[in-house]
């Protein structure tokens, strides 16, 4: 499959054969020719790439993981972190340490992620599984981002709730994508990078529109209107709903088997995690991730002030992200080009040694040393910024890649989402703990003097993380990891099929113009 799949990467596309010379045709035009084919090549590569992935995978599938993770979690990541800045820091003044903890909370339907899939499983909506989900998630993400942008005056709790709303219409619109994304992992194991590879890059480029529009629109519209921008891709999510091809063959009779085979993967869930193989990696994950605390509140506060920071313009801090956003992409390219086959625990000690490093440039940034150095603030931060997602892209991919091999046949796309669940629950204690941590050494809207502190102190922390580096599993992407058989057989009886996934796992599917089964 790997020799096909570079084959198909770098075939010579039918514009590059070269034409039938001519008798008089001097040989001086040859490289120009090569030169026109080469470039012709290097852009229809990655199409090419898309194609194969498409045809290997599934068209539907690859439509998925595009509004998924390129609209939904990209763009309205991306825009929403943004503009939800400038919403707590204007309009509702809030301190910095605060507003950390805040972010934190919008993690907590990520944690809930096995409970958005247990939903779709068990309770149908009209015999449907799938499109209600997508449905509804789209209706709250719609209501969520209008009344927290047309309501004037709005309480701290209410717009606290909307913006948690808003990450629950995103985390349950991930979970279906997550359990195909789980599943070809396992049929195609060769083929998993490549996924992880593919939503990188579309939640990279989702990413790009967003930060690119966010801080424009922001000077333009204000903070609180830019807001109602979000419901564009909640919308797309109920038109997903609607679109989406799924038989209407579910009994209300087989809902007690439902129950039987869901208690039988919570039993699955907890004797894989109990498998050293798994639960160490795990373990690895979050404390990668709570360790690695946030200070980006108090660094946000710090840019845009007139005195004590450089005082960037909306605009230039939008520029900044969307810069960032292609720095992630070549974080991507890096990755799926030179690193995707190097063992886990190689590849992750040095991104997360690089990632340790790699923050001493906030702290020369906030001490302003750059200015010593004679780099101006905005050469400096553009350079701080492109340098920290490029590592932070190439950490990130691996670890996901090691999640989806975790999984065991049968309970995949469940035990992904608890995988990813956890993950999510160190993105939430590094969230709360660096809102702790600014808020102890008092960094507030307008006194910056212990920034600097808090920056070291997540600088140390990175680098502890190598500490625990010997969890993770000295294996190739392309290795089994968990035993095939883990599941078939226990104790009590319990015994998980893989050709049962069909009952958790359904391929996206497009419901053609003019099917009869058009909703």
């Amino acid at each position: 499959m790997e020799s096909d799949t570079q084959e198909l990467i770098h075939r010579p596309s039918v514009a590059s054969d070269e034409p039938e010379k001519l008798k008089d045709e001097p040989e001086l035009h040859e490289p120009g020719r090569h030169s026109r084919t080469f470039g012709i090549d290097l852009v229809l590569q990655p199409f090419r790439w898309i194609a194969m992935l498409a045809r290997e995978l599934n068209p539907s599938f690859i439509f998925g993981v595009f509004l998924v993770y390129g609209l939904s979690q990209g763009f309205t990541g991306s825009f929403f972190r943004v503009v939800s800045d400038y919403y707590w820091k204007d309009v509702q003044k809030i301190q910095p340490s605060a507003v950390q903890m805040f972010s934190g909370l919008y993690y907590i339907p990520w944690l809930m992620k096995p409970v958005w899939g247990v939903l779709t499983d068990v309770f149908p909506v009209y015999g449907y599984r799938r499109r209600p989900y997508f449905i509804f998630a789209g209706i709250l993400g719609t209501m969520a981002s209008l009344i927290v942008s047309a309501v004037t005056g709005l309480p701290v709790a209410m717009a606290l709730l909307c913006f948690v709303g808003l990450s629950v219409c995103v985390a349950m619109a991930d979970v279906t994508i997550d359990a195909c994304i789980a599943t070809n992992s396992i049929n195609k194991p060769k083929l998993a990078p490549d996924m992880q590879s593919l939503c990188g890059f579309l939640s990279s480029l989702g990413a790009l529109v967003g930060y690119s529009s966010s801080g424009f629109l922001v000077h333009h519209l204000g903070p609180q209107a830019a807001l109602s921008l979000m419901a564009v891709p909640a919308v797309l999510l109920v038109l997903l709903g609607f679109v989406l091809f799924e038989s209407k063959n579910y009994l209300v009779s087989d809902k007690e088997k439902s129950w039987v085979k869901v208690g039988t993967a919570v039993r699955g869930m907890g004797r894989t995690i109990k498998h050293s193989a798994v639960w160490q990696p795990s373990l690895y994950m979050f404390l990668s991730l709570a360790l690695s605390i946030s200070t980006h509140e108090g660094q946000f506060y710090w840019y845009t002030d007139k005195t004590a920071g450089p005082h960037f313009s909306q605009e230039f801090v939008g520029m900044i992200y969307a810069i960032g956003a292609m720095a992630s992409m070549v974080g991507v390219l890096i990755y799926h080009k030179f690193l995707k086959d190097f063992r886990f625990r190689t590849l992750l000690f040095y991104a997360q040694l690089l990632y340790g490093v790699s923050g001493i440039l906030d702290l020369f940034f906030v001490l302003r040393w750059n200015l010593k150095l004679g780099l101006p603030d905005p050469i400096f931060v553009i350079m701080e910024e492109c340098t920290s997602r490029i590592i932070t892209r190439i950490r990130w991919i691996p670890m996901i890649v090691l999640s989806t091999k975790l999984c065991p046949l049968g309970i995949e796309g469940t035990f992904f989402a608890l995988l990813m669940c956890i993950d999510s629950l160190g993105s939430l204690a590094h969230k709360i703990g660096g809102g702790l941590l600014l808020q102890a050494l008092h960094v507030t809207r307008t006194d910056f003097r212990n920034l600097w502190l808090a920056l070291f102190i997540r600088n140390v922390l990175r680098l502890c993380t190598l500490c625990f580096i010997f969890l993770v599993p000295n294996a190739s992407p392309s290795d089994v990891l968990v035993p095939p058989d883990l599941l078939k057989s226990s104790g009590n009886g319990d015994c998980i099929d893989g050709g049962d996934s069909e009952h958790y796992e359904e391929t996206l599917q497009l419901a053609k113009l003019g099917n009869g089964d058009d909703v």
